[in-house]
């Protein structure tokens, strides 16, 4: 098999590692095999504390603990190496790159999850019993394969200030409700009440609504003040909630958001065409949200498709050539016959949102309305990387 220019080891391993089912087999069996080994050192983990399991197959287990620790290793090594293929990375030269590289939060669970193991293998005379633990830490790396997970980490970061400030009203409630409590109730049950960090406890378990039932007033007055603690708990606990489904959902839609006639009637491509175009348009297109470094499409698929850049940029690589377009710019294909769009690898250097129409959707808009061929190709070639600059 003939090797393309720019098609390198390297570049070949980063679409193995990071495009998934879109980095072609080798990527399909890649992401397989490491979503096996996590949940597979879950499972044995937490075989191991059975005395029988243990005592029957504890050498199997310890096997294979060494053969992940040893494949999770290699995984880690081969995403340094490849770094330099990220947009982002890429752009800081070799060796920054990588170190950046190495401090983004997946790569940090990576090493988080290799790391304790490793100097549990090499210094065996240490109690890393703790250090053990984080191996649990493994069970995050799923979230490089789960977009629910990585949508709802983009969440916690985006709404910390919010998730503060209601951790904020929490801590001052917990602070209010146990002073009064024990100015209350301290002298009728000073072992619970005596002082205001051990009121603390029954203030918690009651602004939680948990009520675990160890610390309950006796006073009138008391039981009163207990009321009004879980009233005002249930709406210091929604709050969070509320903050984390809202950023959840927002995510989703930004992920998923909605095309309108606006949006497309400022794309140059659709100037001239009328509102009953642009709608049936807009009807065909498909509309979704990458981030920085995602794989939009990989050398040797088959698909024929034209991307519309609403915003952020998109780098293209096509044989030994490299390109980047930017937000309102468009790439692609309407050929299905086209070699450009199958052998380039696209991939988002920045957050990007993207419209995408399909050759097969083109087709059936322009056996409607035969017109809409002729004036989207005098703005549009057969191919549009050869019109951009490399």
């Amino acid at each position: 098999m003939t090797r393309r220019p720019g098609d390198t080891l390297r570049r070949r391993a980063y679409l193995a590692l990071e495009g998934g089912q879109l980095g072609g087999p080798a990527g399909i069996a890649v992401e397989f095999t490491l979503i096996a080994l996590i949940v597979g050192n879950v499972i044995a983990y937490t075989l191991q504390s059975l005395p029988d399991v243990a005592r029957d197959y504890g050498g199997a287990l310890s096997l294979f603990e060494l053969v992940s620790i040893v494949i999770f290793a290699i995984e880690y090594a081969a995403r340094l190496w490849t770094a330099p293929e990220d947009p982002a990375a890429g752009e800081r030269g070799p060796v920054m790159g990588r170190l950046w590289y190495a401090t983004t939060p997946l790569m940090v669970i990576d090493f988080v999850a290799v790391a304790p193991t490793l100097v549990a293998y090499f210094v065996p005379f240490l109690d890393l019993r703790v250090l053990r633990l984080v191996r649990l830490l493994r069970l995050l790396k799923i979230a490089r394969y789960s977009p629910a997970l990585s949508a709802l980490a983009r969440v916690l970061s985006e709404e910390r200030r919010a998730l503060y400030g209601s951790f904020l009203l929490f801590l001052c409630a917990m602070i209010l409700f146990a002073a009064a409590m024990h100015a209350i109730e301290g002298g009728v049950q000073p072992e619970k009440f005596g002082t205001i960090p051990k009121a603390m406890w029954w203030s918690v378990s009651t602004l939680t609504t948990v009520g675990y039932g160890d610390a309950v007033p006796h006073t009138p007055l008391g039981r009163l003040l207990a009321g009004a603690a879980m009233v005002i708990g249930l709406g210091l606990m929604a709050l969070p909630v509320g903050i984390i489904a809202t950023g959840f959902a927002n995510s989703i839609h930004r992920r998923d958001f909605i095309v309108t006639f606006g949006m497309l009637a400022r794309v140059p491509l659709f100037e001239g065409l009328d509102a009953k175009t642009v709608g049936d348009i807009m009807d065909h297109l498909r509309a979704y949200s990458v981030g920085s470094g995602d794989i939009v499409s990989t050398r040797g698929e088959n698909t024929a498709a034209i991307y519309f850049i609403v915003a952020g940029e998109i780098e293209a690589q096509i044989k030994d050539r490299r390109s980047r377009y930017a937000a309102g710019e468009v790439f692609g294909a309407l050929s299905g016959n086209s070699e450009d769009l199958r052998d380039a690898v696209i991939i988002a250097a920045t957050p990007a949102r993207l419209l995408e129409l399909s050759s097969g959707d083109f087709d059936h808009l322009v056996a409607t309305r035969p017109g809409l061929r002729d004036h989207m190709r005098q703005r549009l070639t057969e191919s549009v990387f050869a019109d951009k600059p490399f």
